[in-house]
Protein backbone atom coordinates (compact mmCIF):
# COMPACT_ATOMS: atom_id res chain seq x y z
CA UNK A 1 0.00 0.00 0.00
CA UNK A 2 1.54 3.32 -1.09
CA UNK A 3 1.14 6.31 1.22
CA UNK A 4 2.63 9.81 1.01
CA UNK A 5 5.83 10.02 3.03
CA UNK A 6 5.93 6.31 3.82
CA UNK A 7 9.55 5.17 4.29
CA UNK A 8 10.50 1.65 3.27
CA UNK A 9 12.79 0.05 5.84
CA UNK A 10 13.92 -3.52 5.08
CA UNK A 11 10.90 -4.04 2.86
CA UNK A 12 8.32 -2.62 5.30
CA UNK A 13 6.67 0.75 4.72
CA UNK A 14 6.56 2.88 7.88
CA UNK A 15 4.18 5.84 7.92
CA UNK A 16 5.18 9.35 9.07
CA UNK A 17 2.55 9.31 11.80
CA UNK A 18 2.06 11.72 14.68
CA UNK A 19 -0.16 10.94 17.66
CA UNK A 20 -2.85 13.31 16.38
CA UNK A 21 -2.66 11.76 12.93
CA UNK A 22 -2.84 8.29 14.46
CA UNK A 23 -5.98 9.24 16.36
CA UNK A 24 -7.56 10.63 13.20
CA UNK A 25 -6.79 7.39 11.35
CA UNK A 26 -8.26 5.30 14.17
CA UNK A 27 -11.42 7.42 14.05
CA UNK A 28 -11.67 6.82 10.28
CA UNK A 29 -11.05 3.08 10.55
CA UNK A 30 -13.58 2.62 13.35
CA UNK A 31 -16.26 4.05 11.09
CA UNK A 32 -15.19 1.74 8.26
CA UNK A 33 -14.56 -1.29 10.55
CA UNK A 34 -12.00 -4.01 9.97
CA UNK A 35 -8.89 -1.82 10.10
CA UNK A 36 -5.38 -2.84 11.15
CA UNK A 37 -2.75 -0.54 12.70
CA UNK A 38 0.67 -2.04 13.49
CA UNK A 39 3.68 -0.79 15.44
CA UNK A 40 7.19 -1.24 14.05
CA UNK A 41 10.48 -1.35 15.91
CA UNK A 42 13.90 -2.80 15.05
CA UNK A 43 13.01 -6.24 16.44
CA UNK A 44 9.82 -6.32 14.37
CA UNK A 45 11.64 -5.35 11.17
CA UNK A 46 14.29 -7.99 11.79
CA UNK A 47 11.46 -10.54 12.01
CA UNK A 48 9.90 -9.23 8.80
CA UNK A 49 13.27 -9.38 7.03
CA UNK A 50 13.32 -13.17 7.48
CA UNK A 51 9.59 -13.82 7.03
CA UNK A 52 7.96 -12.86 3.69
CA UNK A 53 4.42 -13.60 4.94
CA UNK A 54 4.87 -11.31 7.93
CA UNK A 55 6.36 -8.65 5.65
CA UNK A 56 3.35 -8.85 3.35
CA UNK A 57 1.02 -8.51 6.33
CA UNK A 58 2.73 -5.28 7.34
CA UNK A 59 2.55 -4.09 3.75
CA UNK A 60 -1.23 -4.61 3.72
CA UNK A 61 -1.87 -2.80 7.04
CA UNK A 62 -3.84 0.45 7.02
CA UNK A 63 -1.07 2.18 8.97
CA UNK A 64 2.35 1.22 10.37
CA UNK A 65 3.81 3.64 12.91
CA UNK A 66 7.31 4.06 14.29
CA UNK A 67 7.69 2.50 17.74
CA UNK A 68 11.44 2.71 18.18
CA UNK A 69 14.39 5.07 17.91
CA UNK A 70 16.16 2.55 15.68
CA UNK A 71 13.40 2.77 13.05
CA UNK A 72 13.50 6.56 13.17
CA UNK A 73 17.29 6.48 12.70
CA UNK A 74 16.98 3.97 9.86
CA UNK A 75 14.50 6.21 8.04
CA UNK A 76 16.96 9.09 8.30
CA UNK A 77 19.78 6.89 7.00
CA UNK A 78 17.59 6.01 4.01
CA UNK A 79 16.76 9.64 3.20
CA UNK A 80 13.30 9.71 4.76
CA UNK A 81 11.83 11.29 7.87
CA UNK A 82 9.53 10.00 10.58
CA UNK A 83 8.27 12.86 12.75
CA UNK A 84 8.09 11.02 16.06
CA UNK A 85 8.51 7.76 17.90
CA UNK A 86 5.23 6.58 19.39
CA UNK A 87 5.67 4.09 22.23
CA UNK A 88 2.70 2.53 23.99
CA UNK A 89 4.14 3.33 27.42
CA UNK A 90 3.67 7.01 26.55
CA UNK A 91 0.78 6.74 24.11
CA UNK A 92 -1.72 4.46 25.87
CA UNK A 93 -2.90 7.12 28.38
CA UNK A 94 -3.44 9.51 25.47
CA UNK A 95 -5.23 6.80 23.51
CA UNK A 96 -7.48 6.20 26.53
CA UNK A 97 -8.22 9.94 26.73
CA UNK A 98 -9.05 9.97 23.03
CA UNK A 99 -11.29 6.90 23.35
CA UNK A 100 -13.15 8.43 26.28
CA UNK A 101 -13.69 11.72 24.44
CA UNK A 102 -14.86 9.96 21.27
CA UNK A 103 -16.97 7.36 23.10
CA UNK A 104 -14.97 4.49 21.59
CA UNK A 105 -15.13 1.05 23.19
CA UNK A 106 -11.98 -0.98 23.89
CA UNK A 107 -11.20 -4.69 24.23
CA UNK A 108 -7.88 -5.75 25.78
CA UNK A 109 -6.38 -9.10 24.76
CA UNK A 110 -3.01 -10.26 26.01
CA UNK A 111 -0.46 -10.60 28.81
CA UNK A 112 -0.58 -12.96 31.79
CA UNK A 113 -3.84 -13.61 33.67
CA UNK A 114 -4.88 -10.53 35.65
CA UNK A 115 -2.48 -8.08 33.98
CA UNK A 116 -4.86 -6.64 31.37
CA UNK A 117 -7.56 -6.37 34.07
CA UNK A 118 -5.22 -4.29 36.24
CA UNK A 119 -4.34 -2.13 33.25
CA UNK A 120 -8.03 -1.48 32.55
CA UNK A 121 -8.70 -0.69 36.21
CA UNK A 122 -5.86 1.84 36.38
CA UNK A 123 -6.97 3.56 33.17
CA UNK A 124 -10.60 3.78 34.32
CA UNK A 125 -9.62 5.15 37.72
CA UNK A 126 -9.10 8.60 36.18
CA UNK A 127 -11.41 8.13 33.18
CA UNK A 128 -14.82 7.07 34.53
CA UNK A 129 -16.46 7.25 31.08
CA UNK A 130 -13.86 5.00 29.42
CA UNK A 131 -15.61 1.98 27.88
CA UNK A 132 -13.55 -1.21 28.26
CA UNK A 133 -16.05 -3.78 27.01
CA UNK A 134 -13.84 -6.85 27.37
CA UNK A 135 -10.59 -8.10 28.85
CA UNK A 136 -8.93 -11.45 28.14
CA UNK A 137 -5.45 -12.74 29.01
CA UNK A 138 -3.20 -14.06 26.26
CA UNK A 139 -2.60 -17.55 27.63
CA UNK A 140 -4.89 -19.60 25.43
CA UNK A 141 -4.53 -22.11 22.60
CA UNK A 142 -4.04 -19.84 19.58
CA UNK A 143 -4.59 -22.57 16.99
CA UNK A 144 -6.92 -20.83 14.55
CA UNK A 145 -9.13 -23.93 14.27
CA UNK A 146 -9.03 -24.78 17.96
CA UNK A 147 -12.00 -24.59 20.30
CA UNK A 148 -10.34 -22.22 22.76
CA UNK A 149 -9.37 -19.78 20.04
CA UNK A 150 -12.94 -19.89 18.76
CA UNK A 151 -14.22 -18.96 22.21
CA UNK A 152 -11.88 -15.94 22.33
CA UNK A 153 -12.97 -14.76 18.87
CA UNK A 154 -16.64 -15.19 19.83
CA UNK A 155 -16.09 -13.21 23.04
CA UNK A 156 -14.55 -10.33 21.08
CA UNK A 157 -17.30 -10.38 18.46
CA UNK A 158 -20.02 -10.40 21.12
CA UNK A 159 -18.55 -7.15 22.50
CA UNK A 160 -18.09 -5.60 19.00
CA UNK A 161 -15.34 -3.24 20.23
CA UNK A 162 -14.34 -0.17 18.30
CA UNK A 163 -10.69 -0.85 19.22
CA UNK A 164 -9.12 -4.26 19.85
CA UNK A 165 -5.74 -3.81 21.55
CA UNK A 166 -3.48 -6.87 21.32
CA UNK A 167 -0.65 -7.42 23.77
CA UNK A 168 0.56 -10.90 22.83
CA UNK A 169 4.13 -9.90 21.97
CA UNK A 170 5.91 -10.03 18.62
CA UNK A 171 5.41 -11.96 16.40
CA UNK A 172 2.58 -13.88 18.16
CA UNK A 173 0.16 -10.95 18.02
CA UNK A 174 0.79 -10.36 14.32
CA UNK A 175 0.44 -14.05 13.47
CA UNK A 176 -2.77 -14.32 15.49
CA UNK A 177 -4.17 -11.28 13.69
CA UNK A 178 -3.10 -12.65 10.30
CA UNK A 179 -5.06 -15.85 10.97
CA UNK A 180 -8.14 -14.32 12.61
CA UNK A 181 -8.68 -10.79 11.31
CA UNK A 182 -11.34 -11.82 8.75
CA UNK A 183 -13.35 -13.42 11.56
CA UNK A 184 -13.23 -10.41 13.88
CA UNK A 185 -16.03 -7.87 14.23
CA UNK A 186 -13.95 -4.90 15.40
CA UNK A 187 -13.47 -1.33 14.25
CA UNK A 188 -9.67 -1.45 14.27
CA UNK A 189 -7.09 -3.86 15.67
CA UNK A 190 -3.89 -2.46 17.19
CA UNK A 191 -0.76 -4.40 18.14
CA UNK A 192 0.89 -3.29 21.37
CA UNK A 193 3.47 -5.81 22.59
CA UNK A 194 4.06 -5.31 26.33
CA UNK A 195 1.43 -2.54 26.56
CA UNK A 196 -0.53 -4.14 29.41
CA UNK A 197 2.56 -4.91 31.47
CA UNK A 198 3.42 -1.21 31.45
CA UNK A 199 -0.16 0.04 31.90
CA UNK A 200 -0.77 -2.29 34.86
CA UNK A 201 2.32 -1.01 36.64
CA UNK A 202 3.86 -4.47 36.62
CA UNK A 203 6.81 -3.57 34.37
CA UNK A 204 9.15 -0.70 35.10
CA UNK A 205 10.06 1.36 32.09
CA UNK A 206 13.57 2.42 33.10
CA UNK A 207 15.27 5.78 33.70
CA UNK A 208 13.76 8.74 31.82
CA UNK A 209 17.28 9.81 30.92
CA UNK A 210 17.40 6.77 28.66
CA UNK A 211 13.79 6.51 27.49
CA UNK A 212 13.63 10.19 26.51
CA UNK A 213 16.87 10.10 24.52
CA UNK A 214 16.44 7.23 22.08
CA UNK A 215 17.78 4.55 24.43
CA UNK A 216 14.51 2.81 25.29
CA UNK A 217 16.12 -0.48 24.25
CA UNK A 218 18.87 -0.03 26.84
CA UNK A 219 16.31 0.80 29.53
CA UNK A 220 14.36 -2.37 28.71
CA UNK A 221 17.57 -4.39 28.67
CA UNK A 222 18.45 -3.13 32.15
CA UNK A 223 15.00 -4.13 33.42
CA UNK A 224 14.82 -7.56 31.68
CA UNK A 225 18.39 -8.57 30.75
CA UNK A 226 17.90 -12.35 30.66
CA UNK A 227 14.91 -12.17 28.34
CA UNK A 228 16.01 -9.37 26.04
CA UNK A 229 19.81 -9.55 25.69
CA UNK A 230 19.68 -11.44 22.40
CA UNK A 231 17.05 -9.11 20.90
CA UNK A 232 19.07 -5.98 21.61
CA UNK A 233 22.75 -6.90 21.84
CA UNK A 234 22.59 -9.06 18.72
CA UNK A 235 19.46 -7.79 16.98
CA UNK A 236 20.20 -4.05 17.03
CA UNK A 237 23.62 -4.24 15.32
CA UNK A 238 22.18 -6.70 12.79
CA UNK A 239 19.30 -4.32 12.08
CA UNK A 240 21.64 -1.38 11.46
CA UNK A 241 23.87 -3.54 9.25
CA UNK A 242 20.86 -4.53 7.14
CA UNK A 243 19.73 -0.91 6.86
CA UNK A 244 23.22 0.14 5.81
CA UNK A 245 23.23 -2.56 3.16
CA UNK A 246 19.85 -1.29 1.92
CA UNK A 247 21.23 2.26 1.79
CA UNK A 248 24.20 1.07 -0.29
CA UNK A 249 21.89 -0.73 -2.66
CA UNK A 250 22.71 -4.27 -1.59
CA UNK A 251 20.37 -7.28 -1.74
CA UNK A 252 17.23 -7.06 0.34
Amino acid sequence: MSRPGRVEVLGVGVDPATVDGLHAEIRRLVRRRGGVVLNANAHCLNLCYRDPALRRFFGAADLVFCDGAGVKLAARMLGGRLPERITYADWLPRLADFAEEEGLSLFFLGARPGVAERAAKRLRATRPALKVVGVRHGYFDRDADGAENGVVVAEINAARPDVLLLGLGMPLQERWLMENRRRLDVGVALTGGAVFDYASGGLRRGPRLLTDNGLEWLARLLVEPRRLWRRYLLGNPLFLLRVLRQRLGGPR
